[in-house]
């Protein structure tokens, strides 16, 4: 690949495929959990439990979404909008399954620790999240 033309994402442009992607992602799981959302809306002690129990469901979608997206298109959907992608951090090539995993399960856990991983990418060198260090991964521009 040529690396010549390579430059960093913006964390603007960043943010904003992370928003749309959190947009998606919430439109599915209301979808695929529509009947256990609709029942439980009238009463708002069973609506927060049916919430709670569906944290790792999410968390799930998140992960199969983020992997199959970042390995097989190498840019989520946020990401192909944004015209931003994410690439391999030593070759500049693909994303590989491993690392693309890696990525998002990284990206989850910063997620569920307030998103204290996605700071990093403020102060570090090539503008790398904790779970862009993890998978090996940079964001350039497409």
């Amino acid at each position: 690949m040529n690396n010549e033309n390579l430059e960093l994402a913006s964390i603007t442009k960043r943010i904003f495929a992370f928003l749309i992607d959190e947009l998606i992602i919430t439109i599915l799981v209301y979808f695929i959990f529509w009947d256990s959302l609709v029942t439980s809306i009238a009463n708002e002690e069973q609506l927060a439990n049916v919430l709670a129990s569906l944290i790792f469901p999410v968390f799930f979608v998140k992960f199969i979404y983020q992997s199959f997206f970042v390995w097989y298109y190498g840019a989520t959907i946020g990401k192909l909008v944004l015209k931003i992608r994410v690439i391999d951090y030593y070759d500049f090539g693909r994303v590989s399954l491993s690392s693309s995993i890696i990525r998002s399960i990284s990206r989850i856990a910063s997620e569920y620790f307030v998103y204290i991983g996605f700071i990093f990418a403020f102060f570090t060198e090539g503008r790398q999240a904790f779970h862009d260090k993890t998978g090996r991964t940079l964001v350039v521009n497409a």
